[in-house]
């Protein structure tokens, strides 16, 4: 069957297009990734999607950090 590849490519798209929530707390807080990942998608189902709320306000906030970082220090040729 072709279902795995289409599997897999999706699986990889949605793990490059992510916004990194998962990973950043998984680093800061030296827990697994995939259990962090398992833990939002659980409680999204258990609460009606409440966690998407917190996991895209995470995902601002990180933009936000990002975006001030960039601009106190700048890149040679931006």
């Amino acid at each position: 069957m072709h279902f795995a590849p289409t599997m897999e490519k999706l699986k990889l798209f949605f793990e490059e297009s992510a916004f990194g929530v998962c990973s950043k707390l998984g680093e800061k807080l030296n827990f697994p990734i995939d259990s962090i990942r398992l833990f939002f998608i659980y409680t999204s189902f258990i609460t009606l999607g409440s966690p998407v709320v917190l996991y895209v306000s995470m995902a601002m906030m990180l933009k936000i950090r990002t975006y001030f970082r960039k601009k106190n220090h700048p890149a040679l040729f931006d």
